[in-house]
């Protein structure tokens, strides 16, 4: 295995022409996004108010509700006008539900003051509350609590296939125009909240909650879907704290603290052929505290190809994360018959700017790309990460790896065929 290794004493600066990024999805998309799904959470409250009380709900976290959400639903979404469905404070038992539409005025908003409980010990499904087919819904506040502890307990003792099926909390499926505004989910047995196959889904204001040891609950998990936007959330986990897998395109994560977890991670991606290209993902104002990692894009090493392409971090505060920065198209969970004949996703266009903070380990940048398609076009400006106490113990390591670097860079870039620009 051939290493390109950077510290303070063998670095070397050259200078070359480089193409640039190509042009990001601009803030005023982002903006009149948010706009227009937040104006739905405003038109909620002059909405007819369809209570789950009304339709049988019990609030002592006890008696299956599910039947009562599914009916106040399905008067809210036959509704002519603007429709709300109140959840009212108390703690109120749902053993599944999925919430289908087309509705039919669209403008449906869930206004929850309580909390919705999964079952215990397991709820025995893999997803827990759906939105699907759905088009201007809004979820307004309110706690999602998947009691997720006795399935972490069977996986952590070993019970692997006898275990139930990891139950995802809150899945939003072929849908549009969708906010999650000041939602809480805690402890889900899996993903806490998946955007699949949508677009126009905005969360806001948001808390996720799990222990740091629980397996596989990743914060918030987007596949096939575009124009997503993550905004202002809290996520501590025992997986990544968002995760994007194929497909996604056109994201935009901003003013999110993660930790505890495995970071904001791209992929993993190549495990299976035929996989959909992740483009115009933005990444930026976010802090991740004491994480497996910090900014990770991760391939298998199989020759199924794809695409990531046009991926910008910016503004990153990083506190004793073990990987701050790192791209591994080797990954292989659990090192065991792991696939060697090269990743065949080609990763492209993606850029670390004004990253700050410290390593818990000495490698604070690690490329590790294909030597069939290795990564090009990626640009550092302005990344400073230390490690211990001792100025420049940091290191950077690569393979297969061509980009530019720009300004300060610490530690010293280990990209080929880059160009450093002292600049003021």
């Amino acid at each position: 295995m051939l290493w390109t290794h950077a510290s303070p004493a063998t670095h070397r600066s050259t200078t070359r022409r480089y193409c640039p990024m190509p042009a990001r999805r601009s803030n005023l998309a982002l903006l009149a996004h948010l706009c227009v799904s937040l104006a739905a959470v405003a038109r909620g409250a002059a909405a007819t108010s369809y209570s789950v009380v009304d339709y049988g709900a019990v609030a002592d976290g006890r008696t299956d509700c599910a039947g009562a959400f599914l009916s106040a639903w399905a008067a809210a979404c036959a509704a002519e006008g603007s429709a709300s469905v109140l959840v009212p404070a108390g703690e109120f038992l749902v053993s599944r539900a999925r919430f289908s539409g087309p509705c039919r005025s669209g403008a449906v908003t869930v206004d929850i003051a309580g909390t919705v409980l999964a079952p215990v010990p397991y709820a025995g499904v893999q997803l827990w509350i759906v939105l699907q087919n759905v088009d201007g819904v809004t979820i307004n506040g309110g706690t999602l609590d998947g009691r997720g502890q006795a399935y972490w307990a069977c996986r952590r003792a070993g019970g692997g296939s006898s275990c139930p099926v990891a139950t995802r909390s809150l899945t939003i499926y072929r849908s549009r125009n969708v906010l999650i505004h000041g939602l809480t989910s805690l402890n889900s047995a899996g993903i806490h909240v998946t955007v699949q196959s949508s677009t126009g889904v905005a969360i806001v204001d948001t808390a996720v909650s799990a222990p740091g040891d629980s397996p596989n609950t990743d914060g918030i998990h987007i596949k096939q879907s575009s124009d997503v936007t993550v905004r202002n959330a809290r996520i501590g986990t025992g997986d990544d704290c968002i995760s994007m897998v194929e497909g996604s395109s056109d994201v935009w994560i901003q003013g999110v603290s993660c930790g505890p977890g495995h970071g904001i991670s791209i992929g993993s991606l190549g495990d299976t052929p035929e996989q959909l290209a992740v483009r115009n993902i933005t990444v930026r104002a976010v802090t991740l505290a004491g994480t497996t990692n910090g900014l990770r894009i991760k391939t298998w090493a199989k020759a199924n190809n794809g695409l990531v392409d046009g991926v910008a971090f910016s503004d990153v505060v990083m506190r004793d994360v073990r990987n701050p920065i790192i791209v591994d198209q080797n990954y292989c969970p659990g090192n065991v018959s792991c696939p060697t004949e090269g990743s065949g996703i080609k990763i492209t266009n993606v850029s670390f700017t004004d990253v700050v903070g410290t390593s818990a380990t000495p490698v604070a940048v690690r490329f590790d790309c294909s030597p069939s398609r290795p990564c090009s076009g990626i640009t550092m400006r302005n990344v400073r990460l230390s490690y211990g106490k001792q100025p420049g113990a940091a290191e950077s390591l690569c393979r297969n790896a061509h980009g530019v670097a720009y300004g300060q860079v610490v530690p010293p870039s280990c990209l080929a065929d880059q160009e450093m620009l002292c600049q003021n």
